[in-house]
């Protein structure tokens, strides 16, 4: 089963004791625990949450839980609650998880030009 989930799909895996130091293209699913100091570019990628990334992402779909220094461009992105992300983020569809922190600007891509804009999060005062 591959890092996204998908049977059959092959992906590879970059262990927490590895630091890689310049830029990583996969045609493949990437599961990345370690450090990546450099561009990133993927078909879908998953980053634990001990993991650090200094650089741009580039991917499909990506899942980040680590540190993220660096821009962002997702088809499909989804930010764990322990993601620490300071870059700008470009997106078709945006999940993001109480507790993560993203600071940078938000840019939504639709199907023709790209669309740019701010992401208002607002929290849902029950008390009120």
């Amino acid at each position: 089963m591959s890092a996204t989930g998908a049977k059959n799909t092959p992906f590879s895996l970059i262990g927490g004791d590895v630091t890689i130091s310049g830029n990583l293209t996969a045609s493949v699913d990437l599961h990345i625990d370690g450090m990546v100091e450099g561009d990133i570019s993927c078909a879908a990628l998953v980053q634990g949450p001990d993991s650090r990334i200094t650089g741009h992402v580039t991917a499909q779909s990506a899942r980040l839980a680590g540190l993220v220094d660096g821009s962002i461009t997702a088809e499909e992105l989804v930010v764990e609650s322990s993601a620490r992300i300071t870059g700008d983020v470009l997106y078709a569809s945006i999940s993001i998880a109480p507790g993560s922190r993203i600071e940078g600007r938000f840019t939504h891509k639709e199907n023709g030009p790209v669309a740019t804009g701010e992401l208002k999060l607002i929290a849902n005062d029950s008390a009120a």
